[in-house]
């Protein structure tokens, strides 16, 4: 019999929340479980919610967006926010409060993770012209240069950057999604070596270059996946900037894509209604298979395709309001962090 480690844990979870052991009673029902009792999700991808999962004392420990989280080799969960009293927040599983920690960045909004010699660090992305990498701690280890100041960009042209992602070599990609659209390529020391993309709606420019990462499921052909929002797309380029193609996904106004073994998952900040206009607080998640075909929708409408082509997805079930980033753990729960939520901390979906 198949019994997976993520279906223990979720049975033994359910037993542990359900149930007590009394001296005069045995096994004795004291609470239910805080589950909500429907799922989200499609197909093989369905979740239940905890909204409170990482709700935290918003005196000592606030938050104005919760923009990105990650992962890292100890299982802790790593999240960037743009409040200068806790720029990082760390988590455990449970929704714990670990630690926090600050660099005063005003504008913090990305955050990727690398392991360097078996050693993990983060890169830090502040849409004020700033990108740092640091230890798990906060130990500043590198600045990136700024674009402008070294004369890679036109006087007229912006640097606001949003996100990076780092190659198995080292190399870092920053994505200039609040700027001129650029993915900016720069060797593991600070070096440049090239940018490519840049505005525009011919297939080998971005609209709104929100994220980027690097795609490893075939490792004999790794890729870079760089989000076009406007366009309602992941562009695909080789690692040296050449286009390949575009998955396009109607309707869902996706952030950075997250990889995880043959999964493609990506929160929608926004979806659309019939006249291709942006709805606030019309947020979903989306999750493609390993061939980027759309399998389910959490808070979404079911993904539909005629003739083999996607149709236009749009925010179902009104739990979310724009989500920015999730995060996937070992045992394929995922973590939303929310941008203009009202200052909400991220939420858990629990796979079922």
């Amino acid at each position: 019999m198949k019994n997976t480690r993520r279906e223990f844990l979720k049975n033994s979870a359910l037993v542990g929340a359900g149930l007590s052991l009394t001296p005069s009673y045995g096994f004795t029902i004291i609470n239910k479980p805080n589950l909500s009792k429907n799922s989200i999700g499609h197909g093989d991808f369905k979740y239940r919610v905890h909204k409170e999962w990482g709700n935290l004392n918003p005196q000592t420990t606030p938050v104005k967006n919760c923009h990105e989280m990650v992962m890292d080799s100890k299982g802790r969960l790593i999240m960037v926010t743009d409040h200068v009293q806790n720029n990082i927040i760390v988590y455990d599983k449970s929704g714990k409060l670990l630690t926090s920690w600050t660099h005063q960045m005003k504008s913090g909004h990305g955050l990727s993770i690398f392991n360097e010699g078996g050693e993990d660090v983060l890169f830090i992305t502040d849409n004020n012209q700033r990108i740092i990498k640091t230890t798990i701690d906060g130990k500043v280890l590198m600045e990136l240069p700024n674009p402008k100041k070294i004369g890679l960009y036109q006087e007229r042209e912006r640097y606001r950057p949003t996100e990076t992602a780092v190659a198995p070599n080292g190399d870092i990609y920053v994505a200039d999604g609040y700027g001129s659209d650029y993915i900016l390529q720069f060797d593991k020391n600070g070096e440049f070596i090239r940018k490519f993309g840049g505005k525009g709606h011919q297939d080998e420019k971005l609209n709104n270059a929100h994220g980027v990462a690097i795609d490893d499921r075939d490792p004999n052909n790794i890729t870079l996946l760089c989000t076009s929002r406007v366009h309602n797309s992941f562009k695909r380029f080789t690692l040296d900037g050449q286009y390949l193609e575009t998955i396009f996904l109607p309707g869902a106004y996706v952030c950075r894509p997250v990889i995880d073994g043959e999964n493609l998952y990506s929160g929608a900040c926004w979806s659309r209604l019939k006249y291709l206009e942006r709805v606030p607080n019309s947020g979903f998640v989306t999750i493609l298979d390993k061939n980027n075909k759309v399998v389910s929708n959490p808070g979404g409408t079911k993904p539909k395709y005629k003739h083999g082509e996607l149709q236009l997805m749009l925010q179902e079930t009104p739990l979310f309001h724009h989500c920015h980033d999730v995060c996937i753990d070992e045992d394929k729960n995922i973590y939303v962090c929310q941008w203009n939520a009202n200052k909400s901390y991220p939420i858990k979906l629990e796979r079922v």
